[in-house]
């Protein structure tokens, strides 16, 4: 994963534990087939994807009280 993507996510969401969540379950949709929802002229790894679409506002998360 590359530094500059994680502080800049980090910039979104700042919560270290709810940042490694949504990335780890969208980097699971991206490995079974999902489209990226941010294009790159770049090959970049399912991780960086996700920090990608994190930064751009293409996915967030919502908090549910149990």
């Amino acid at each position: 994963m590359r530094d500059e993507y994680i502080r800049e996510a980090q910039k979104v969401i700042s919560d270290p534990n709810i940042l490694i969540n949504v990335v780890s379950r969208r980097v699971k949709q991206l490995r079974r087939g999902s489209r990226p929802l941010v294009e790159s002229l770049e090959k970049l790894s399912p991780e960086d994807v996700a920090l990608r679409e994190v930064i751009d506002g293409k996915i967030s998360y919502e908090l549910v009280a149990v």
